[in-house]
């Protein structure tokens, strides 16, 4: 059985992943990486900017938290890498496109945990490792 998500739905699905899961990274010697100039270009867009009639700009901070802005970096044409810090496997790096062809490749139990909101940190992992890795390679 295979399921199809649309790209809203592999985007939603990925995003509570890393909001669920991110912290399992650490624990296999990775750490994501980015683009400083893209992380800060993402930022600046997730925030309201208002023009004032006498032109100036006011930025106001709508109070992203940090996996919005690394969604905003991947949506924005950016890409997120994890390095492999323990030196065993190659880096991983992945875009937008990534996402949303490699969601529905989450082993069935989990993907339908995340469809059905009864996931947890597991199966955010398990996402996770789907998406950057194109496989389970840790836990």
């Amino acid at each position: 059985m295979k399921i199809e998500l649309t790209n809203q739905e592999s985007e939603t699905y990925f995003h509570n992943a890393l909001c669920n899961g991110l912290h399992y990274i650490s624990d296999y010697g990775l750490e994501l990486t980015y683009s400083k100039t893209d992380y800060t270009a993402a930022k600046e867009r997730l925030n309201l900017t208002v023009v004032r009639p006498e032109g100036e700009f006011i930025y106001i901070t709508t109070g992203v938290c940090y996996e919005d802005v690394l969604m905003e970096i991947l949506k924005g044409g950016g890409k997120l890498k994890l390095v492999d810090n323990e030196g065993g496997e190659d880096d991983a790096v992945i875009t937008l496109q990534d996402v949303h062809e490699r969601v529905n490749k989450t082993q069935m139990n989990h993907l339908m945990n995340m469809i059905n909101e009864e996931d947890d940190a597991i199966t955010a992992d398990v996402i996770l490792q789907t998406v950057f890795l194109n496989d389970i390679v840790y836990g």
